[in-house]
């Protein structure tokens, strides 16, 4: 009975609402959304999105889309979420028409803040909603345009939506009112929200609470037209308002933060859906492409002068003659397909069969370069910001230094002051999350030289606002950030980490700070192993420091103190261990090892080597250390061929040990580079003969260690290690007396070992 009585006292929406379901960034919404607004001339504008971002629609006439509105968390700035616009966008459409007319124009969705924290956004942020109402994560188990393609006899829905609605030559054009394709959609949606009631989750029934709400305010405030631009899925549920208490009772309780926001630059890449933004589509720069072609009905042929003028800056062959070729054939697969034109699913076949010559790769250029598109947003200097973005901006004009989507590899000479300075901008942001760099450590510059990968994200924008709460200026953010990662460091790796990062920072408190927990964390650390590990970040620091104005001889004690104490335990730390722990000990002895010769001073060179001998005679040390103690010991000359042949000879020959023992030594004393292996034909002939000799099932045993053994050696020197083989002295090849099985198993096993490395 109560249902009844609901029913009868809903009321219906009155004549003079206008409501004009979309599609989120969907062209055909935007000229439909265009085109009514203009018919109509509501008095009022009410568009899908969080209330809190009315007071920065002044700032539409500064804004080149894409962009997005910003909101966050006053007490918790990393707390934000997007609401992305391009200029094809209907909303945006929308907003600026009541602009360019002097209409009123509100955002009529649930409040920001009281949405903010919700539920987990990741990159997507609080997007506008799909068509299934969800403002971010996944998709919808309920795909709306996947059920009305499937009804229209269309297994792609993207294509049935295209050809109906977003192509200029779609269903829309055969009347002359748009809001009968707005009633059409709306009429559709109605049925599937009728069938699929159940599909209805708690947080899309709030948020339409919010929008009746928000609407019976707007008509109480005009007596002319009402024009309400939202996601197609929400129109019926706006159709009858039911008693105002009803709705309000679902908004009871709703979280309340005190919200700020701006607009930031956006981009294509962005609005895709590959990007995991939830409200995204498959392909943004095809649609501004089919927004801005919408008046002149030469899509297609501009289309592909554009993608070859792509291919041509990549030095591939693409004439106007492949061009001309390429729209007739996807002219014909249209026809063919019945379609009202081309859509992109001929486009792109016929781009690949006529420009292409059938290569996907060059396609691919053409889809990251037209499809997804490299368009980003600007936002004027009047829009307000952070200080911390400020401060961003200002230094990114500075030192001439414009972020931009496309990667960039760039090289800064440490002894030219712009540069430098750049640098620093770079690490202090990376401090803040805001990975706008990241140093190619394939590149070996020297000591005044860096080589930097760039490539900006729109989304950094929130983890800017999310470092606003730890300084004004891009300096004092980091600089803080660092004090408080060194007060709360808590291992030796830890400390070193912040140290080197706060030296590259070129920040002296953070430096003295780091400095004091690297002492700490040392002090209190007994594991020679997490000693050992963190000299490799030091000695980089150390040869570093100079460079970059701080005294190394500070930063060589901490290094000669970490090296000492590491030196002294690194022999019982080796000493029955299990394989894990091992490999962690071979690692630091790896890296230690770099680090003496790269910073330390002679005496304490003396120290390390000392170390390294009490290691190889330690009874009982696990043989991946031991081994790798006797290569590094070999080639530093402190131990000769003989000495090192005699230990091989007692670790390989067993002598009441363990295959597995001796795998690991061997493998030990493989890493690193094989020249010099190679080279001494004494050394070699006793892994080479160690290795044939090995029954198949200890081989099969020992080949992930020697695999990983091998696996730093070049092409060059794997190919140099089999013509050793086969020319050595000893070998049955040279001698003449193959034996077929001997062969077998020796070519077999050199097969087996290389097959896991590329050789």
């Amino acid at each position: 009975m109560a249902p009844r009585d609901q029913v009868r006292r809903d009321r219906a929406l009155p004549d003079r609402v206008v409501l004009l379901g979309i599609r989120h960034h969907g062209p055909g919404s935007a000229r439909m959304v265009a085109a009514a607004l203009a018919a109509v001339r509501p008095e009022v504008v009410l568009i899908e999105g969080p209330p809190e971002g009315d007071a920065l629609l002044e700032h539409l006439p500064s804004l080149m889309p894409p962009v997005a509105l910003l909101l966050h968390d006053e007490a918790e700035p990393s707390s934000a979420a997007f609401w992305p616009f391009a200029e094809f966008s209907p909303e945006w459409r929308a907003m600026t028409w009541a602009h360019d007319n002097g209409v009123p124009v509100r955002f009529f969705d649930l409040p920001a803040s009281a949405s903010l924290g919700e539920e987990p956004r990741e990159e997507r942020g609080g997007e506008p909603g799909e068509e299934s109402g969800a403002e971010s994560g996944p998709r919808a188990v309920l795909d709306p345009l996947g059920v009305l393609a499937e009804a229209a006899g269309f297994d792609d829905p993207e294509r049935w939506w295209e050809d109906v609605v977003e192509h200029p030559t779609g269903i829309q054009l055969g009347s002359a009112d748009p809001r009968d394709l707005a009633a059409a959609v709306a009429e559709a949606m109605g049925a599937l929200r009728e069938e699929f009631a159940d599909q209805v989750d708690d947080r899309t029934l709030r948020r339409e609470a919010f929008m009746r709400q928000s609407l019976r305010k707007a008509l109480k405030e005009t007596e002319g037209p009402v024009a309400v631009v939202c996601g197609a899925w929400h129109v019926p549920a706006l159709r009858v308002l039911p008693p105002s208490t009803a709705d309000a009772a679902l908004l009871k309780g709703l979280p309340r933060r005190k919200v700020s926001g701006t607009w930031v630059p956006w981009s294509h890449g962005r609005l895709a859906t590959s990007s995991g933004y939830g409200a995204g589509v498959d392909s943004p720069g095809w649609y501004a492409h089919l927004w801005e072609c919408a008046d002149r009905g030469d899509s297609v042929p501009r289309w592909f002068a554009r993608a070859c003028s792509v291919l041509r800056e990549e030095d591939l062959p693409a004439s106007t003659a492949n061009a001309v070729e390429a729209v007739r054939l996807a002219e014909t697969l249209a026809a063919l397909r019945g379609r009202p034109s081309p859509g992109l699913s001929e486009i792109s076949e016929a781009a690949l069969a006529v420009l292409c010559g059938g290569d996907e790769v060059h396609l691919r250029l053409v889809h990251e370069k037209l499809v997804i598109g490299e368009r980003l947003g600007e936002v004027g200097a009047g829009v307000p910001t952070s200080p911390l973005a400020a401060d961003l901006a200002r230094s990114q004009r500075r030192l001439k230094f414009p972020p931009s989507l496309e990667g960039k590899q760039i090289r800064l000479d440490l002894r030219k002051d712009n540069d430098r300075e750049r640098s620093k901008l770079l690490r202090r942001l990376a401090v803040l999350g805001v990975p706008w760099g990241r140093p190619d450590r394939t590149r070996t510059l020297g000591t005044f030289a860096e080589a930097w990968q760039l490539r900006w994200d729109p989304g950094f924008a929130v983890s800017l606002a999310g470092a606003a709460r730890h300084g004004t200026t891009v300096e004092a953010a980091a600089d803080r950030v660092l004090r408080q990662r060194a007060a709360a460091a808590d291992r030796v790796a830890v400390a070193a980490e912040v140290l080197s990062e706060a030296v590259g920072c070129e920040l002296p408190v953070s430096v003295l700070a780091a400095r004091s927990a690297l002492d700490r964390c040392a002090a209190a650390a007994t594991d020679a192993v997490e000693l050992l590990g963190a000299l490799p970040d030091l000695a980089t620091t150390v040869r570093y420091g100079s460079v970059r104005g701080t005294d190394p001889e500070l930063l060589r004690v901490a290094l000669h103190g970490l090296l000492a104490r590491g030196a002294v335990g690194l022999p019982l730390a080796c000493r029955g261990v299990d394989d894990h722990t091992a490999e962690r000990a071979l690692a630091a002895v790896n890296g230690a090892d770099d680090a003496v010769r790269l910073a330390a001073d002679e005496e304490h060179q003396a120290t390390w080597r000392r170390a390294l001998l009490s290691l190889v005679g330690m009874p009982d040390a696990h043989g991946l250390p031991t081994g790798r103690a006797t290569r590094l010991l070999w080639e530093s000359g402190d131990l000769d061929t003989a000495a090192v042949a005699t230990r091989l000879h007692r670790a390989t020959s067993w002598n009441g040990g363990t295959a597995s023992g001796a795998t690991a030594f061997v493998s030990g004393f493989l890493r690193g580079s094989a020249a010099l292996l190679a080279a001494d034909a004494r050394l070699f002939d006793l892994v080479d003969e160690w290795l044939s000799g090995l029954a198949p099932a200890d081989f099969d045993d020992a080949l992930p260690l020697l695999r990983r053994a091998i696996s730093d050696f070049s092409a060059a020197e794997r190919r140099l290690l089999g013509e050793r083989v086969l020319g050595s002295p000893g070998s049955p090849a040279v001698a003449g007396e193959w034996d077929e099985a001997m062969a077998e198993r020796l070519s077999g096993h050199v097969r087996a070992l290389l097959a896991g490395v590329g050789g």
